[in-house]
């Protein structure tokens, strides 16, 4: 990889970075707030208006902040540093980096030759740029970034289950609870999806190998005679509606058990 290209890819990345953290933080609009002036947004979108001209018919690059100047990257990560610092560490340490890659830019967009201490100065600081960004994205993509999962779930009864629950044991909430046939059961779950779909749930019952998938997050039961015995379950699910699971067909799950003894007389 030539110095030309490291610059470019250390760039790029950092485009690619700021429109997806400034995106999860302030939506489809948070190029207004950016932290950049009304003035340069609108050059960034004079200059997409003339390369789509240029381009004739050619798909051009749609996304506004490929139009912006190096040094408008640096504007936006110090407006928003509580948003980047994670990524970064120190602002001082960057700032120094963003300055050293916006001059050898300059020099490269100028076509002026880097020399070769330049060069490799380029490339050592954008290999360091790209390198924090990636060690970033390593630790936060974990398989709870991909999909969905139960924050919540309570009963009618007063019990609660939530990762954190005390009386929880991973999935399973044993509530030491006895029903009876004619009781009736009611469940709500709180999950969510890191990529803010809709979500399906499932309430399967003990005798039930698997439920019906509803949009529903609530669930009523009224207990039967059938269901009489010691830890009488109800296995709560739920899914995104993406052709992919954690778990086959769904992706978090858990178990509330009850027993249900025979009606008094």
């Amino acid at each position: 990889m030539d110095a030309s290209q490291a610059l470019r890819d250390a760039e790029n990345a950092l485009r690619d970075l700021i429109s997806v953290t400034l995106e999860s933080s302030f939506g489809q609009d948070w190029i207004s707030k950016c932290g950049v002036t009304a003035e340069r947004i609108d050059k960034w979108k004079q200059r997409k208006a003339e390369e789509i001209k240029r381009q004739d018919g050619i798909t051009a690059e749609e996304r506004i902040l490929y139009y912006s100047d190096f040094y408008d990257l640096a504007v936006i990560l110090k407006k928003h540093w509580n948003l980047f610092s994670a990524v970064f560490g120190d602002w001082r340490r960057i700032e120094i980096y963003l300055d050293d890659l916006g001059q050898l830019r300059n020099s490269d967009a100028h076509r002026r030759e880097l020399l070769p201490h330049q060069a490799r100065l380029a490339e050592g600081v954008a290999g360091e740029i790209r390198t924090r960004i990636i060690r970033y994205r390593s630790k936060m993509e974990t398989a709870q970034d991909c999909f969905p999962r139960i924050e919540c779930v309570r009963d009618n009864l007063g019990h609660i289950w939530t990762p954190q629950s005390a009386t929880s044991s991973g999935g399973n909430l044993f509530t030491n609870t006895i029903l009876r046939s004619g009781d009736v059961l009611n469940l709500i779950v709180t999950a969510s999806d890191p990529l803010g779909e809709a979500l399906q749930y499932q309430f399967a019952l003990q005798h039930l190998r698997q439920g019906k998938w509803q949009d529903s997050h609530e669930y009523t039961y009224t207990i039967a005679e059938s269901d009489i015995g010691k830890n009488f379950s109800v296995n709560i699910s739920v899914r995104s509606l993406r052709p992919y699971h954690a778990h086959t067909s769904w992706d978090d799950n858990v178990d509330f058990f009850y027993d249900v003894l025979p009606t008094k007389k």
